[in-house]
């Protein structure tokens, strides 16, 4: 199985929809003149949809034995509007996360 198709087979797993690849962005997001993430986003269609016609994804590996690899997947719904916007909002929610745990 390739990248694509893994992510494509995460897509449809969650959001019940055939995802149409579209294109792979590159993002690097920069805080405070730091690189806080930088990778290959890819762009997916959801023709078949309600929430969202389109998709971001990628997948990473993890320090966690239970989940050594972690697939993140964000819908193109405002303010979500491009892969850059995508990157930040997984950002925003995995910071969210971590305080909710301390």
């Amino acid at each position: 199985m390739t990248y694509i198709e893994e992510l494509q087979e995460a897509i449809r797993h969650l959001y019940h929809a055939e995802p149409i690849y579209v294109e792979t962005v590159p993002v690097h997001e920069v805080f405070q003149g730091q690189t806080v993430w930088e990778g290959d986003v890819e762009v997916f269609d959801l023709p078949e949809s309600p929430d969202a016609d389109r998709v971001y994804a990628w997948a990473h590996d993890t320090d966690n034995v239970d989940e050594p690899r972690r697939t993140v997947t964000v819908l193109h719904i405002p303010p979500v509007t491009s892969p850059q916007r995508a990157v930040q909002a997984s950002i925003i929610q995995d910071y969210r996360e971590q305080q909710e745990k301390h």
